[in-house]
């Protein structure tokens, strides 16, 4: 703009005052802006056109003042044009400039990390409904109704997926949602109770199914940072970050009560919703499966638990093949453990040995009452295979690492003695 009133002034300055022409055009250029430079050249054009004036002589004045108002008109559109073409020059650089977008700030490296970790596994995480059926107390109708949901994520391009097994006991139905937001129903394969484990069935085209990578979790180490993705409190696909906080924790599987080992701890915030989902690794590969928080209040306190993929990947795999998992028992129950501190002794107290149980053929000792009513004490095992046995979660720890058809040797504490008696290991009976 500055341009344009600089080379306007110019030509004006330099124009004689007797020119009727100039006024004209200095009332009709001072009326133009830059953005109407195609109106402007027109009403130019047509000010310089030749006036009207009556018939006359000419003479030789004449005749110079005509080839002088000729020269200035033709001076005077000259510099019109380059004051027009620096103003339309202007306008197109300040018009660009309003449409120039500001770079966006760019990430840095670990969050590019962190975001194209999420992008690359949502597919593979979904979000899992469970319906119970429940009986209208007016019109007797069965419907099913929500009561609970929980995360899981798909294993293989067979349509099996992993979950936690509480989050689908008590189940009536079940329904899968991929992240695409198409739902399945599911049928469970088999769960493994004692872990925490269950895998379901989905009818699902392989294109829509993205198994997740798994990776390895016995060379894990505190301080490593981890990611957890999953739907808490029915959210979409949520994710959340930490750290391994802690590694070979132990905890108790909600449905047995049976203790869960080598379980990873994170501060990784996993709520309501989160049970079943991955764990992932800083590169992407699956570590293990989020299913418990310690909270007194019901949310996240930062002390979450995950099962290591290594015990996972051994229970799924049995699933997935025979649809149970086949895990030893010595076929006792037992007393807990505060009865057993009670008596001043350390191990487990044998409160029943069935006959046809493993125990019971070998000829442990179930507790009893005499002719008298008065309670006689069974066998107390204080070890199995030389490992000592202090409590149950002790005895669990050691019958995991042996297989069905195993034998061992358990000793005992009967009355005053010791005795070593040789037990062969059996499946569970509903597992036979």
């Amino acid at each position: 703009m500055a341009a344009y009133s600089l080379l306007s002034t110019c030509a004006f300055s330099s124009l004689p005052s007797h020119n009727s022409t100039i006024p004209s055009l200095s009332r009709t250029l001072s009326l133009r802006t830059p953005n109407s430079y195609r109106h402007t050249s027109c009403i130019v054009a047509s000010s310089l056109r030749e006036p009207s004036h009556p018939t006359y002589s000419p003479t030789p004045e004449s005749t110079h003042r005509s080839s002088l108002d000729k020269f200035l008109n033709s001076c005077f559109v000259i510099c019109t044009s380059v004051a027009l073409s620096a103003s339309v020059f202007v306008t197109d650089v300040d018009s660009a400039a309003a449409f120039v977008v500001a770079t966006p700030r760019k990430l840095q490296t670990d969050e590019l990390a962190t975001v194209r970790l999420f992008q690359e596994n949502t597919p593979s995480v979904v979000y899992i409904t469970n319906l119970a059926s429940r009986q209208d107390a007016f019109t007797l109708d069965v419907m099913e109704v929500p009561q609970g949901s929980g995360s899981g994520f798909v294993w293989d391009k067979n349509g099996h997926v992993v979950t936690n097994y509480h989050v689908i006991r008590g189940a009536s139905d079940l329904r899968v949602t991929l992240a695409d937001q198409t739902t399945y129903d599911a049928k469970v394969v088999g769960f493994d109770q004692d872990k925490d484990v269950a895998v379901l069935f989905i009818d699902a085209p392989k294109d829509k199914l993205r198994p997740i990578p798994v990776g390895v979790s016995a060379d894990l180490l505190v301080g490593q940072k981890v990611f957890a993705i999953g739907n808490p409190f029915g959210l979409d696909h949520t994710l959340t970050t930490g750290v391994i906080s802690g590694l070979r924790r132990e905890i108790s599987s909600a449905a047995t009560g049976r203790p869960i080992q080598d379980v990873i701890q994170t501060d990784a915030a996993i709520n309501p919703g989160n049970s079943g989902g991955p764990l992932l690794d800083s590169s992407g590969s699956l570590i293990g499966i989020n299913t418990a928080i310690y909270s007194p209040s019901g949310a996240s306190s930062g002390v979450g638990f995950s099962i290591p993929v290594d015990t996972v990947g051994g229970i799924v795999d049995q699933l997935v093949q025979f649809g149970k998992v086949t895990r030893p028992i010595l076929g006792i129950k037992f007393a807990p453990e505060q009865s057993v501190e009670q008596l001043g002794v350390s191990g487990v107290l044998v409160l029943d040995a069935p006959p046809n149980g493993p125990a019971g053929k070998a000829g442990i000792v179930s507790t009893k009452r005499d002719a008298y009513g008065r309670l006689v004490l069974g066998d107390i095992i204080t070890s199995v295979n030389g490992k000592k046995v202090a409590n149950g979660s002790d005895l669990y720890r050691i019958l995991d690492q042996c297989k069905v058809g195993e034998k061992v040797t358990v000793e005992v504490l009967r009355g005053d003695h010791v005795e070593k008696i040789p037990v062969m290991l059996e499946p569970k009976p509903d597992e036979t």
